[in-house]
């Protein structure tokens, strides 16, 4: 196998934590995943108690990746063109008929792409996904790995379309691997 029992000590701990820690808002579960840059799963947690609940969350469960979903939409733009200092504008955008806000209300003004990252800006997200292409960004996250359908509306550049823990873990493992894409495994040999 490859999981290594001191990380899955403490993804097991941190999971217990974070379930504490939320307990007052209602948090009942969670799932974690950890992979190394060659896709070998480290640690995998599937929920609070196998036992009680043998639902697994890690692998089973679709949940809307939010904010985490705004890395796809910036590495769209950069391989576009776009660079961390180039000037973009934070203010009010509609599409359509939607009008997205920011989590903190308020807007910037101008700010460079990397502030905006940052700061996990909505309506820079959502414009530079408009601007680059919805379809490009959704192409680039299936690049990475994510096999569930992703939507294209102007909500998906905040993370609308529904993902498992493991497949945003193996997603993001290629921006922590030089850009090569990993497909995750747990066993290496029998």
């Amino acid at each position: 196998a490859t999981m290594d029992l001191p990380i899955q000590a403490a993804a097991e701990q941190a999971m217990r934590k974070g379930i504490a820690a939320g307990k007052g808002q209602g948090v009942e579960q969670g799932a974690l995943v950890a992979i190394d840059g060659e896709g070998r799963i480290r640690a995998y947690v599937g929920g609070a108690d196998y036992a009680a609940g043998p639902y697994n969350r890690a692998v089973t469960a679709r949940r809307q990746a939010g904010s985490a979903w705004k890395p796809f939409v910036y590495l769209t733009a950069l391989e576009a063109g776009r660079t961390p200092g180039m000037a973009v504008i934070d203010e009010p955008l509609t599409i359509g008929n939607w009008s997205p806000q920011n989590y903190a209300g308020g807007y910037l003004g101008q700010i460079t792409l990397e502030q905006a990252v940052a700061q996990s800006v909505n309506t820079v997200a959502v414009r530079t996904a408009d601007e680059v292409g919805r379809a490009n960004v959704a192409a680039t996250a299936r690049r990475l790995g994510i096999a569930s359908p992703v939507n294209t509306d102007p909500a998906m550049a905040l993370g609308t379309t529904l993902v498992s823990p493991l497949e945003m873990t193996q997603a993001y493992a290629a921006f922590s691997n030089g850009g090569l894409r990993v497909a995750a495994y747990g066993i290496q040999r029998i």
